[in-house]
């Protein structure tokens, strides 16, 4: 009897849930964040199903949770106020779809009866749409930080990062992340992106030049690269600079250098990207520099590639008009 009880615990889902986040923690390497975002997911799943058998997870309910995940609302309360509450975009809604198949890949690979992964599509979602800055914006944005008076170290760290975003490519969590002891003598360093994976990125001569004046100025000795300044920074144990910090650091200098459109971090780093492309690079090498796993993730750049589309439109177009 003990043992049957101890049988059906280990059928039990929420067991096996809990197998699995320790497994892609474990053994796929996967952050921290990534094993709380399909705990939630999976947890929606099964709160939603009721399920506790994992050889009851079928098509029919599967069907079921899409409709629910369709129609779920989205927690838009400026949405609900206007009458109309505000549902999952399709690439959320994949999300959650995404961990149901990832946990079924592993009860496949535990040899657990249930749902073949395989029968789970994913919704379709309307092509990424990428936010561009042109060549003159970005120039502006690099210069922006020395157009003060007095130019602080504040200034130079901005500098230093700007020109390093746009030099490497580098997400932003990934620059947030790098060390005071980074050895800038050297036109490459090695960095962990996501999935913990290494890739190397390289420093361009005006980066270097930009770090080795924030790094001459810098008077504290604080292990990250990319610290705070000022009053708040007395009282923190760390000074490292947080992702959302260099987000606000970079809409500061867009507004300085008389920008309009939406400048982030990512828009940086497409801007690396489209450079790369336009002056020859191929596909393939930026996306290795960019560190994406899959080259349909680096496909959205094409159309940059595509400049001579324009110049056949304009030469051929509507020519027997004139």
């Amino acid at each position: 009897m003990y043992v049957n009880i101890v049988r059906r615990m280990k059928m039990d889902l929420q067991h096996l849930k809990t197998q699995f986040l320790e497994y892609i923690e474990i053994e796929k390497g996967r952050s921290l964040n990534t094993v709380r975002n399909y705990d939630h997911y999976l947890t929606t799943f099964l709160n939603q199903t009721g399920l506790k058998n994992p050889s009851d997870i079928n098509e029919s309910i599967v069907h079921r949770y899409r409709l629910w995940l369709n129609r779920k609302s989205a927690g838009n309360r400026n949405a609900a106020i206007q009458g109309a509450p505000e549902t999952l975009k399709k690439k959320t809604q994949n999300y959650y779809l995404i961990a149901l198949r990832a946990f079924l890949k592993y009860l496949v690979r535990i040899g657990i009866p249930s749902l073949p992964p395989e029968r789970i599509d994913l919704a379709k979602v309307p092509e990424r749409h990428i936010d561009m800055i042109s060549g003159q914006d970005l120039e502006r944005l690099l210069q922006a930080p020395l157009q003060a008076k007095e130019v602080t170290v504040k200034e130079l760290r901005d500098k230093a990062m700007l020109e390093l975003l746009f030099s490497t490519g580098l997400r932003v969590s990934e620059l947030c992340s790098l060390s005071s002891d980074l050895d800038i003598s050297k036109d490459e360093f090695s960095v962990r992106g996501k999935g913990e994976k290494v890739r190397v990125v390289f420093i361009s001569d005006s980066a270097r030049q930009a770090l080795k004046n924030y790094l001459a100025k810098r008077k504290d000795m604080d292990d990250a690269l990319f610290v705070q300044f000022g009053k708040n920074a007395k009282n923190q144990k760390s000074l490292r600079l947080t992702p959302r910090s260099v987000e606000r650091i970079i809409k500061h200098y867009a507004i300085v250098a008389g920008i309009s459109k939406k400048v982030t971090p990512h828009v940086v780093r497409h801007s690396f990207a489209t450079d790369l492309l336009q002056n020859g690079a191929d596909l393939r090498s930026v996306q290795a520099l960019l560190g994406h796993a899959h080259i349909g993730t680096t496909q959205i750049y094409t159309h940059v590639t595509d400049k001579h589309l324009k110049e056949i439109h304009k030469k051929f177009h509507s020519k027997n008009k004139q």
